[in-house]
């Protein structure tokens, strides 16, 4: 039997799902988990990007303890964040975190010299203050010999993919994150990078989702006494998780639901007009260059800090649980006000915003959940109104996947609210998007629609009207 192992690493944890095929089902499973998060580091909020390639060594390690060794490995990551290598390939500075605040002010400084609506022309992605152009912008200006000595520039998961391979490659999906990508042509814009005096030659070239990498540097062969193919998946995460959807892509709106809430549909062409720069919306890669027309909010990653405040004595189904006691609690929070990125304590930001917009101030657990699950119901029904508005048409359905797809309750909330149907599942939508690469790119299948039927007969899908 064949193997497939998906390396699925998000802001808080990482995951080795094992995968293989059964009787024309895709059967998984989670064989490692470690914990990831950030830390300060020389006054910056960083990764521990060894420690995180150290535990992608022992979940790989993991599949050869227990006999069923893959044939093929992917490793996903979040976006945007990225690392700095000289001619050693040595690290410059630390693997920084986009929630860092280092990136203040610098938006506003990049529009000096390539106005916005021109900006967003050439990338097609929304204006988040910490895009990777502005975290470079930021080295440029306050660590500017890392610039001057850097030999490569790579994404986190390009990074562990070459610490795996030997091989340097910046992978597409990711790459489209960075407001560094031209939209239409597919590569970097060495306008931009030639504007902001960024030397272009540290980019590597950009591959597609499905391309092989080669197998394991001859030391990690024999430390892990095996060796496997690595495949460049869409590696990043909400890229492998649209390939999960479960509903067609015609009349359906995907919602990638986790510590991030991505909504918006799959496109066979960048929509870079001024009503998507005004509702800030954005066109990142999708694989065999689909483009995920989208817009980001900032998502459960609210509530898992409301649980972090809480000391994690309730899981999220505990609090989600106390919430319904609560569901004519009225009060309403911008999900996407900057205040909630980092906060010091996220129950008194959330308290503190109603107070000053004048609404009811949650005082119970139940209320402060149901105030956020309300919240990010009413900002997706924002959105699913400007899609609609963008392409002049009405969708019927609302596929959320992902880790948030198992809160029935926010289900129920986005269903009642958006007047759409909504289908929950599948939960492990990046982990199957990114073993779904491997299948591709081993001819196992031979399109995304093949992947998709695959999908659909594998996993539950739950229905909301």
């Amino acid at each position: 039997m064949e193997y497939y192992l998906g390396i699925d690493i998000g802001a808080s944890s990482g995951r080795h799902i094992l995968a293989h095929l059964e009787q024309g089902k895709l059967k998984i499973e989670e064989i490692y988990r470690f914990e990831n998060g950030i830390k300060k580091i020389d006054g910056e909020y960083c990764w521990d990007i060894a420690g995180v390639f150290n535990e992608v060594k022992n979940g790989i390690k993991k599949c050869k303890s227990i006999g069923r060794v893959p044939k093929t490995v992917g490793i996903d990551t979040w976006g945007v964040d990225f690392v700095l290598l000289d001619e050693k390939d040595t690290l410059l500075g630390n693997a920084v975190s986009y929630r860092d605040d280092r990136t203040e002010g610098f938006m506003d400084k990049a529009f000096e010299k390539i106005p916005k609506d021109m900006l967003y022309l050439y990338t097609g992605i929304q204006f988040q203050r910490f895009n990777t152009l502005y975290q470079l912008l930021s080295i440029k200006e306050n660590h500017k010999d890392y610039l001057e000595n850097a030999k490569t520039f790579l994404m986190i998961p390009d990074y562990l993919n070459f610490l795996l391979t030997g091989r340097k490659t910046a992978e597409y999906t990711n790459a489209s994150t960075t407001q560094l990508l031209s939209s239409f042509d597919k590569i970097w814009d060495y306008n931009i990078l030639d504007t902001f005096g960024i030397n272009k030659s540290i980019f590597p070239e950009i591959n597609l989702p499905k391309t092989k990498l080669g197998g394991f540097r001859e030391e990690l062969v024999r430390e892990f006494e095996f060796d496997a193919e690595v495949v460049l998946v869409a590696s990043h995460d909400t890229g492998s998780a649209f390939i999960a959807s479960a509903c067609n892509e015609d009349d359906s709106i995907f919602l990638s639901s986790g510590t991030w809430s991505l909504i918006g549909v799959e496109n066979s062409f960048p929509i870079c007009v001024p009503q998507a720069m005004e509702y800030n919306f954005t066109n990142e890669g999708g694989i065999d260059y689909r483009y995920r027309f989208l817009k980001n909010i900032m998502g459960l990653w609210i509530i898992q800090e409301v649980r972090r405040n809480l000391n994690n004595r309730y899981s999220f189904e505990e609090i989600a649980d106390m919430a319904r006691k609560y569901m004519n609690f009225k009060s309403v929070i911008d999900v996407d006000d900057d205040r909630f990125l980092k906060p010091q304590n996220m129950i008194q930001e959330i308290k503190e915003y109603c107070r000053e917009t004048g609404q009811d101030i949650p005082k119970e657990v139940g209320e402060i959940a149901f105030c956020v699950f309300n919240s990010l119901a009413h900002s997706y029904q924002t959105s699913v109104g400007f899609l609609e508005e963008i392409f002049e048409k009405k969708f019927k359905k609302i596929n959320i996947f992902g880790g948030g797809c198992k809160n029935d309750l926010l289900n129920e909330l986005v269903a009642e609210i958006t007047g759409k149907t909504v289908f929950a599942g599948p939960s492990e939508a990046t982990a199957i998007g990114n073993i779904s690469a491997q299948l591709l790119s081993l001819g196992i299948y031979k399109n995304l629609g093949e992947i998709r039927e695959l999908i659909k007969n594998s996993f539950d899908i739950k229905k909301f009207n």
